[in-house]
């Protein structure tokens, strides 16, 4: 049984606390005034008898109690949002013409579910869907070519463009299995074997090359490939190893016998994968769009990569408004 002074609207506001430290901030983003903020933070740290955010300072900062506490909260948040989401059907059926773009990374499983619950609701439409890269997709959101897709974020504000954040989804290592399996120091296989990179072109090299020039982190690198699963392929053969996401990962099962996820042995960075919409197109449509694909990456991606690869918890979620 929960102490008193658990509340649903104390680990909201928690939350936004956590993300913000600011009350106003996080007032704004709760629809709460100032004081009901501070007074239900004060209810929960009290319930738990422990401090969760020093507010002697300015941003609040979190406490060793609430770093861990916060995973958590997230964790049951994430589940409820996605229980509600669940009992709300998407009903497209005033729509007359949808033009949707998806990342390549969900080709495989999850887009073909996703356009068969779309397909349901959208009786009256002319409906089209393409497949292409985050580049190619954010490039055709601009052209008002589509009316609403699905890619990686790269932070920039697009006029007449919403964004809803759908999943964050890490950056992880891969390697051999035959030369580092699960648990192993990837020291040596990153000294002795080449680095395997995206094509420069696409936005996810881009964002890695970034974070390693950060870092000053080089590697020897001999391959650059474009085809993910030709990526995987070649990390599966031993021929190198590389960097990619969970949605990526969990997008080669065939290679998973020769190819070991792990933690990146430097500073962990990740990317957002993102629902974007024109600002002229019906606002409630989108949402419920990206309320039905956070469901279906929690149930079939999320899910099964945390149940294989538990070092990713709390780090591949997904992502409420």
């Amino acid at each position: 049984m929960l102490s008193k002074g658990v509340t649903l609207r104390g680990l909201e506001v928690f939350e936004s606390l956590a993300g913000t430290g600011s009350v106003a901030l996080a007032a704004q983003s709760t629809g709460l005034s100032q004081p009901a903020v501070s007074q239900q933070m004060r209810n929960l740290e009290t319930a738990l008898g422990a401090d969760l955010l020093d507010h002697t300072k300015r941003p609040m900062q979190l406490t060793p109690a609430g770093r861990n506490f916060l995973a958590r909260t997230r964790a049951v948040l994430s589940e409820l949002r996605l229980a509600q989401s669940e009992l709300s059907v998407v009903d497209l059926t005033h729509l007359r013409t949808l033009n949707m773009g998806i990342i390549d990374d969900f080709d495989d499983d999850l887009t073909p579910r996703l356009v068969t619950e779309l397909a349901e609701s959208l009786t009256k439409c002319r409906f089209k869907l393409v497949t292409a890269s985050s580049h190619d997709i954010t490039a055709a959101m601009k052209d008002r070519r589509l009316h609403i897709g699905v890619a990686a974020s790269t932070g920039e504000v697009m006029d007449g463009i919403v964004e809803h954040p759908l999943v964050r989804d890490p950056f992880i290592l891969v390697t051999p299995t035959s030369h580092a399996p699960a648990g192993a120091n990837t020291d040596d296989v990153m000294r002795d074997l080449p680095f395997l990179r995206y094509d420069r072109d696409q936005l996810i090299s881009r964002q890695i090359d970034a974070h390693l020039s950060r870092l000053k982190l080089e590697f020897t690198e001999r391959f650059e490939i474009g085809s993910h699963l030709a990526l995987m392929a070649c990390v599966a053969r031993g021929i190198g190893w590389s960097i990619t996401t969970p949605l990526g990962f969990m997008r080669a099962v065939r290679f998973h016998d020769n190819v070991t996820a792990h933690p990146l042995p430097f500073a962990h960075f990740s990317r957002q994968i993102s629902l974007f919409a024109g600002t002229d197109w019906a606002d409630q449509v989108p949402r419920e769009v990206a309320q039905t694909i956070r469901r279906l990456v929690n149930r079939n991606v999320i899910s099964p990569a945390l149940r294989s690869q538990s070092f990713l918890q709390g780090e591949l979620r997904v992502l409420s408004e």
